[in-house]
This record gives C-alpha cells, sequence and structure tokens, in this order.
C-alpha cells in the first residue's frame, strides 16, 4: 500500500521534493473508498495450507518478501522521531519479524505505492511508487528513496530473476491490491464509489495477482511456500471500512486458486489485537503515531509483530 504521506521536502534530495505532498494516503474518512481500504490495512481471512509439496522454510533458508508499503515498512512522516526516508534499513517490517523468528535469510523487494499494475510492469499505473495519478504523474518514491533492495524494471521482473538465481529459497509472501482501490479512488469523480468501478478495480486486481503467481510459479519454477498477507482493518467496529477489505481480500485469495498458496491471517491478528480496545487498532497501538496524537494506517512496530505472527503461523519448517 501507499498509504503514505510523504515529506515536502528532504534536505540533501534537491528541488523535485517539494512536489511530492500527500501523494499517498488521506486521513481516514467515512465514505471514501481510498480511506476504508487504508483504516483495512490488512485483513486476512485464513486460507489454507502450504502446498502439501513444497520443502520446509528451514534455518538458513532464503525469504523473498513482495507488496506495497505495508510490506516496506513504511511511516509516515509525522512519525516522531521523523523517518528517514534516505536510509532504507531504518524501516522494519513483518517480513523482518519472520526472518528473525523463523531465522531465514530476508529480501524485501516491496515498494510503497505499488500497485498490481505497477508491481508487473514499472511503467504501469502506481500509486506513489514509480508514478502517481495526475497531477503528480512524475512523483514516484522509487525515483528519491533508495528500498531495500536495490533493482530496475518492475518488483515482479526482479522476482523471478532472483528466484532462478537462489533455487533454494523456500518462502516468498505476497501483499498487493490496496493501491489500485486507492488509485481509482484518486483518478474517478466519485471516488471509485460506483459498484461498477469497484466491480473493475477488484476485476484487474484478481486479473494482476493471477498474473503474479502463474510468473512466480511457473516462469521462475518456484515450487517453495507461497503466502498471500491480507490486508488489516483500522475499526473493526465498522462495517463499511471491513466490507471494502474482506471484498479486496476475497478476490486475491480467489485470483490464488490453483497456485499452492497459504493466506496469512493479519486480519484477524488485528482483530484479536484490538479486541480489548474497542475494535480500534489506533487505540490498541497497533498503528503509526502521528505528532498530532492521532495514528496513521500503516502498522506499529507492534502491528507488524502480528503480521509477522500470522505469517509465521502457516508456514511449514
Amino acid at each position: 500500500m501507499s498509504m503514505a504521506v510523504w515529506p515536502l521536502a528532504r534536505p540533501g534530495i534537491g528541488g523535485p521534493m517539494h512536489h511530492l505532498g500527500r501523494i499517498a494516503v488521506r486521513p481516514v474518512a467515512a465514505g471514501a473508498i481510498v480511506c476504508v481500504l487504508v483504516g483495512i490495512a490488512i485483513l486476512a481471512v485464513a486460507g489454507g495450507a502450504a502446498a502439501r509439496s513444497a520443502p520446509g522454510a528451514g534455518p538458513g533458508a532464503r525469504y523473498l518478501a513482495l507488496g506495497d508499503s505495508v510490506t516496506f515498512g513504511y511511516e509516515e512522516s509525522q512519525v516522531k522521531p521523523a523517518p528517514d526516508y534516505t536510509k532504507a534499513s531504518t524501516f522494519r517490517a513483518y517480513p523482518d519479524d519472520v526472518g528473525a523468528a523463523l531465522h531465514l535469510r530476508v529480501t524485501n523487494a516491496a515498494c510503497p505505492g505499488e500497485t498490481t499494475s505497477s508491481l508487473i510492469n514499472a511503467n504501469g499505473p502506481s500509486y506513489g511508487c514509480e508514478n502517481s495519478p495526475p497531477p503528480n504523474q512524475n512523483v514516484g518514491y522509487r525515483r528519491f528513496f533508495p528500498l531495500h533492495v536495490s533493482y530496475k524494471g518492475s518488483q515482479l521482473s526482479f522476482a523471478v530473476k532472483f528466484l532462478k538465481k537462489h533455487p533454494g529459497t523456500r518462502l516468498v509472501s505476497l501483499m498487493v491490491g490496496a493501491n489500485d482501490l486507492f488509485r481509482c479512488q484518486k483518478t474517478t469523480s466519485d471516488a471509485c464509489l460506483s459498484k461498477s468501478e469497484q466491480q473493475a478495480t477488484l476485476k484487474t486486481i484478481k486479473r494482476n495477482v493471477h498474473h503474479i503467481l502463474s510468473a512466480i510459479r511457473d516462469k521462475a519454477d518456484y515450487e517453495g511456500q507461497l503466502v498471500l498477507v491480507h490486508y488489516y482493518s483500522i475499526d473493526y467496529t465498522s462495517a463499511l471500512f471491513t466490507g471494502i477489505v474482506r471484498a479486496l481480500n476475497r478476490t486475491i485469495d480467489a485470483a490464488g486458486k490453483g497456485f499452492h498458496v497459504a493466506t496469512a491471517d493479519g486480519f484477524g491478528e488485528f482483530r484479536r489485537g484490538s479486541a480489548h480496545s474497542g475494535g480500534s487498532a489506533c487505540k490498541a497501538g497497533l498503528l503509526t503515531q502521528l505528532s498530532n496524537g492521532s495514528c496513521g494506517v500503516h502498522p506499529s512496530y507492534s502491528g507488524h509483530g502480528l503480521l509477522g505472527l500470522a505469517v509465521e503461523r502457516i508456514v511449514k519448517r
């Protein structure tokens, strides 16, 4: 997910930075589909078990994490102390927790703002990774800041090359799709609230995720464990927010059929973690804390811990 509020300027980056502005995620507001998804960051309606024939992810095995800003570990610029976007190593996310718990070698290729389309084709419509919706078409996180790993072209292209080069990789996780809906909200006159626009976007997500998984399994000839990490809700008392996220994750699940995937129940982990805080992930401390006293939409370290736990629960050792 792009779900991020980028800095207006960063020392030493140069003039172009003042054009960044708020290109990722707006404050959650009832009615806006984008905010809905933002608020729901990591649903997970539990999935199946890992492919029976997939080898276990034992200590020392490689783990490739793919996705958007959640997988990257992005934090909003209003977090205190302010994040240093010039140093990707300062951002910690659930793949790091999984790697530490299972003693895996982690390669995190995620990019803030990645959509299912731009993950396949770097020139495709993005929501802040390679490019942004008008009028900020030339604004992209990768243009100004480093990712955890450096590569040219699309994230999928990197993934295929990585898996071919490292046939011993035992775990791949994918979390992507929310930014497709954010982009729809940003580029449509009714903020993507019409049923037809939502269905068209979900159809695109399903087609693209199917393409991504097909490339991982067939083009890269990857036979290891493949996990889909679902998005969570920032407010479990909101039927609106939760409903849209469920639709997104059902779509992702449908795209995964036939590829021997497992699903990490991040949604359930956040729900349980928020249960004694009125269903609020913010009050439960699972989201980034902003300087004005409110919460962002990205997981805090505690939130990432729960997402990591969701992945760890279904990985075959």
